[in-house]
């Protein structure tokens, strides 16, 4: 029997908010399945990074390197694939893959319904907005369903998303497996009101919850904006345990994979002036936690893994054939042989045209000459921009770019870099030495 699949994913979560106090029902879920601890995105802004899941290359190679850029047309994308395989195909909360924003584009839907071409191929429930921050805030707004009517909603956001979820499982007459796709915004900023907004009744709770080192030694707004932060992670956990109910109660729990991530972390306008675009684990570094199939036992896994790799992870959890332009490697297979990354690699755009790789050891990152990331979304040239030692310095306090004991350490990582750059279909870049420390 084929298992459902559902992938759960928040917007813009640090990899250290699942814990025991603020996500307990998550905690249960790893303590059934598999706990990724060196879980990293492949692109820290959202619309790209949901590119990459959706169509399992990388945004050079699906084109949406930037937000504003909807999934391009010659890439099969990842919900077609279940569909030929026999399941129904939902999606629920927030698409950003739609609207284009690029001159002679001209396509807006941010306020409006996805047509149904533009909705990725998933074809049997749809309730879901483009630009979800546009038809919602913390509280109370609208979605459309897949006959493109309005839905309006009124609660708090995170909590009204995941009742569409509840509505699709119990709506659900067939005995076809389903691929459910819940894509909650939260814990993410609310853009029009420039901050983060918790369910009110619960961000006292979380007031004096501790702040990550890794924050504290810059400056930003995580001193005001952590609780309400914190509280939203934690009305998701709510909400997960809600839905493993639900699957508890109609007795399906047993044969659904559950997949939870998150598009990329926060750095509480610490490393620039938002809060991501860039190569820092506080922007990069996300949760990971898979529970079903053979994702079992309560581990905890410390190899490297990337957003690319689940794609091909959730194809091969159904059974499906994993098409060979794939990026990414299939989790289930590196855990059956052993074989694991030496490198997670990031492209970042729109702060700027860069570059990363992560291993366990070390973080080294390159930056084009250009001023925008928007315009510029490949380089023939690049300069270093950091190097950390995460093994002598985990909070990234310390950028080693120009220090002359590192010379043979990024001597190596460009090398690793710029393989992985050719690897994604890029020219083989020449990378010069940093031009300036970065202060941070």
């Amino acid at each position: 029997m084929k298992p459902n699949i559902i992938f759960y994913f928040s917007d813009q979560q640090r990899w250290d908010t699942v814990n025991e106090t603020v996500t307990p029902n998550l905690m249960e879920l790893a303590d059934e399945g598999v706990l990724f601890e060196n879980s990293y995105t492949c692109q820290p802004v959202c619309g790209p990074a949901r590119a990459c899941l959706q169509t399992g290359v990388y945004a050079t190679q699906n084109g949406s390197v930037c937000n504003g850029i909807p999934l391009c047309d010659d890439i099969k994308p990842l919900a077609e694939y279940f569909n030929e395989a026999g399941y129904e195909t939902a999606y629920i909360g927030k698409w950003h893959l739609a609207s284009d924003r690029f001159p002679g584009k001209g396509f807006h839907c941010e306020k409006t319904a996805v047509p149904k071409e533009k909705r990725g191929g998933y074809k049997d429930y749809w309730m879901a907005a483009d630009i979800l921050e546009f038809t919602s805030h913390g509280y109370d707004g609208y979605v459309f369903d897949e006959n493109n009517n309005k839905v309006e909603f009124k609660g708090y956001r995170a909590d009204c998303i995941n009742d569409f979820a509840l509505d699709y499982l119990d709506k659900k007459t067939s005995d076809k497996p389903f691929f459910m796709f819940i894509s909650q915004i939260e814990p993410h900023h609310q853009n029009d009101r420039h901050r983060y907004e918790g369910p009110t009744e619960t961000v006292p709770k979380f007031k004096d919850y501790p702040l990550p080192p890794d924050l504290t030694f810059l400056k930003g707004d995580y001193k005001e904006m952590y609780p309400d932060y914190i509280a939203a992670i934690n009305r998701i956990d709510e909400n997960v345990g809600k839905l493993v109910k639900k699957l508890k109660d109609m007795g399906i729990y047993d044969n659904t994979v559950i997949i939870y991530a998150s598009d990329h972390g926060s750095h509480f306008k610490t490393r620039n002036m938002e809060y991501k675009r860039s190569c820092h684990d506080s922007a990069i570094h996300t949760p990971l936690i898979i529970s079903g199939g053979i994702f079992k036992g309560g581990k905890k896994d410390d190899r490297l893994v990337s957003l690319i790799d689940l794609p091909p992870t959730l194809l091969e959890l159904a059974g499906i054939d994993i098409p060979p332009e794939y990026m990414g490697k299939s989790l289930i297979k590196e855990i059956e042989t052993g074989e694991e990354r030496d490198c997670v690699f990031l492209q970042i755009s729109e702060s700027h045209c860069g570059r990363a790789i992560r291993t366990k050891k070390y973080k080294y990152s390159v930056k084009a000459p250009f001023v925008s990331g928007f315009t510029f979304f490949s380089s023939p040239v690049y300069f270093e921009d950091y190097l950390y030692d995460l093994e002598k310095d985990p909070i990234e306090k310390y950028n080693l770019v120009k220090n002359p004991d590192y010379s043979n350490v990024r001597k190596e990582m460009r090398k690793m870099l710029i393989r992985e750059m050719v690897n994604a279909g890029e020219k083989k870049p020449k990378i010069l030495p940093a031009v300036k420390v970065s202060k941070k």
